[in-house]
């Protein structure tokens, strides 16, 4: 049997495979007495715990990756295609500048570290342009700032942990 529209088959698929890691990370594995990953508090609606939000939201992304797997099985015309290509340049361009962000951050601070997330995940794609990217680093880290450092006073470092860029005010906020 072919699968109909295989994208939306293995989306699905992956979808409902991150829905029911989420679900397990939030509630907890047991094997009998044996506690294989401890989980969160659940609560109740009207007292949210830390789990709830997670389990839930991993279970709708179960159906929801279920449905789209359903859907994606149905044959178009009785001519299934063949799965395409797997394009893992994107993936690693994107994964490691996400780690990177996480390394850098305090060393280097958001402005820095944002901007090359932005830059290196960048070179995933095969309509790489330098101008565009640095358009859109700028103005993805000066939305960062001004939301989560000015607006929500969230404690990220803005700057490089230098004591000479530390001197700018813009720096200490």
């Amino acid at each position: 049997m072919r699968i109909g529209h295989p994208k939306n088959f293995w989306g699905g698929v992956i979808f409902a495979f991150i829905g029911l890691m989420f679900a397990l990370v939030a509630r907890g594995v047991r094997f009998g007495d044996a506690v294989l990953l401890a989980g969160y508090q659940m609560g109740t609606p009207a007292r949210m715990g830390p789990g709830f939000f997670p389990f839930w939201l991993g279970v709708i992304l179960v159906v929801l990756g279920g449905v789209i797997a359903a859907l994606g099985m149905r044959s178009s015309g009785g001519h299934g295609s063949a799965f395409p290509r797997f394009h893992w340049r994107p993936i690693f361009w994107v994964l490691g500048a996400v780690a990177l962000f996480g390394v850098i951050l305090k060393p280097v601070g958001m402005l820095v570290a944002g901007f090359l997330l932005v830059f290196i995940a960048s070179l995933g794609s095969r309509t790489f342009n330098p101008r565009v990217v640095t358009v859109l680093g700028v103005g993805l880290v000066s939305f960062c700032a001004l939301a989560f450092v000015a607006g929500l006073k969230l404690p990220i470092p803005l700057c490089p942990d230098l004591e000479s860029v530390q001197r700018f005010t813009m720096c200490r906020a």
